[in-house]
């Protein structure tokens, strides 16, 4: 058997591994934009090749493909999806385990994704506003934002999937700083317009959401598109430093377990998850005319106003949320992918460990704002050292070079992650670790120390018990995923029916 991955980070690493271990023995390929010495080496070490390829450019990956004559194709990143990669593979007659580019429309353009959820009035949705330029934006926010309250507190995006980039929470509930925050808005709006620009394929170019709060959390799934099977639950940390604080990133580490659902999550609240989940791959089926093959993944939260709630959509594993899971998975990967190839998913029993997991990324400074900065740095590691604390050692973004040597991709060099019963031992294994990885020219590097940690796990559980009040209470009235407006001389607003008034007229 012959199996072909695409990617290159710490997600594509875990994923060839799982893949190589497989009952089935394969031959494993892969194609990158670096060599990433974990894949390099599983390739290696089962008879497949490693090639460098853009992996968005779909003819030179089925080429690969074609060349090699592999059995499937396993998509690991976004863009791929979004470029059209898995469309090419089955019009090759290659099966694929990744979205095609019309599926991958719920990750790739927020703003379809909400109108998706709209639309098929799905549960777990937001009031949202769309617009293709920032002058659209600033008459709108002038216009309304005296009238509907939600456009005071709101979260402005990118209307396209950009890593974690560009988004903005404002909260505009203090009086005296209205204009300058108002201000603010226009001006991140104007900052939107610009940085989309380098996007093509998509209208929409600024999305304003109402804000909202509670814990975050990940469920990834794996469909054949007529059945969603859930993972565990992963809680990942995007803020660059300790407790939340910084720039946004792809991911400075995750926690997952015990079992399926995680201490601050309620098996109740994961339920209802999964059942969002699958409504919206059921509307995007509906919409394109296409059978999901692959993974989903609901980006979620627990708000007051709608309980679990959408705030993105993947169609991919996330990273570094892709570890978690699958180094708990029990059931051979390969079995599952060829499940969802035949439409059997259903049949499958997919069993994980009953533990717990934390993840620690590790990046060069400069990353996530100065990419430019992180990029070059010769790696050294010690991975014999780490594998006798007790973890293991997942390649990110790093080269492997002719020489034998390994500099930086200008991301996350490198993920590490423990196993255990305890969050905190789990946490401090990784921390002795930390050590063992360095750059040869003395460029600093930076990860997260809090996450598994008991201060922070416990912020968590304190925000989600305010919030399961909140929504639990409205869920009670009967108002769950209602909203009102009082404005003197006029009464209550509907800013729902504004909404979708907005959007069909």
């Amino acid at each position: 058997m012959k199996v072909m991955g695409v990617g290159n980070g710490a997600r594509e690493h875990i994923i060839a591994k799982k893949l190589a271990e497989s009952k089935y023995k394969p031959k494993v390929y892969w194609v990158g934009e670096l060599r990433n010495p974990g894949i390099v080496k599983i390739c290696k070490e089962s008879g497949g090749e490693y090639e460098i390829c853009k992996t968005t450019d779909s003819e030179k990956v089925v080429k690969h493909a074609l060349k090699w004559g592999v059995d499937f194709v396993f998509v690991g990143p976004e863009e791929p999806n979004f470029y059209g990669v898995p469309d090419k593979c089955v019009k090759n007659g290659i099966p694929c385990i990744g979205a095609s580019s019309k599926l991958a429309k719920i990750e790739m353009s927020k703003a379809e994704l909400r109108r998706l959820q709209w639309k098929y009035d799905l549960k777990g949705k937001l009031l949202f506003k769309t617009f293709q330029t920032a002058e659209e934006a600033s008459k709108y926010l002038e216009k309304y934002s005296e009238t509907l309250t939600w456009l005071q507190n709101v979260a402005l995006k990118p209307a396209r999937q950009a890593g974690g980039k560009g988004v903005k929470v404002v909260d505009d509930r203090h009086i005296y700083l209205h204009d300058e925050k108002d201000r603010f808005k226009k001006q991140h709006a104007s900052w939107l317009e610009g940085y989309m620009k380098s996007y093509s394929g998509i209208e929409d170019k600024i999305l304003i959401e109402e804000k909202v709060w509670g814990p975050e959390y990940t469920l990834q799934c794996f469909t054949d598109g007529k059945v969603v099977k859930g993972m565990p639950l992963v809680q990942d940390n995007k803020n660059a430093h300790e407790f939340d604080i910084g720039t946004e990133t792809g991911g400075m580490g995750s926690i997952s377990g015990p079992g399926i659902i995680l201490p601050f999550i309620t098996q109740d609240e994961y339920d209802e998850s999964l059942k969002i989940v699958d409504s919206i791959v059921k509307a995007i089926q509906n919409e394109v005319g296409e059978r999901y093959c692959g993974i989903v993944a609901g980006q979620m939260m627990i708000t007051e106003i709608e309980g679990p709630t959408i705030i993105e959509m993947y169609s991919r594993l996330g990273d570094p949320e892709a570890l978690n899971v699958l180094s708990t998975l029990k059931t051979d990967l390969i079995d599952i992918c060829y499940s969802i190839i035949d439409g059997k998913l259903s049949n499958m029993n997919i069993e994980f460990e009953d533990c717990v997991t934390v993840v620690k990324a590790i990046a060069p400074k400069g990353y996530p704002d100065f990419r430019d900065l992180a990029k070059n740095h010769p790696i050294i590691v010690d991975e014999e050292k780490i594998f006798n604390e007790g973890c293991e050692f997942y390649w990110g973004s790093a080269d492997l070079r002719d020489d034998g040597s390994i500099i930086t991709g200008g991301s996350r060099i490198c993920e590490i992650l423990c196993k255990s019963n305890r969050f905190e031992e789990a946490s401090e294994r990784i921390e002795k670790c930390i050590p063992y990885v360095k750059l040869g020219d003395g460029w600093g590097v930076f990860h997260r120390s809090d996450i598994g940690s008991s201060q922070l796990l416990a912020r968590r559980m304190d925000v989600a018990e305010r919030v399961r009040r909140l929504y639990h209470y409205r869920l009670e009235k009967g108002i769950l995923g209602k909203r009102f407006d009082w404005l003197p001389g006029f009464g209550i607003v509907d800013p729902v029916a504004i909404l979708k008034k907005s959007l069909w007229g």
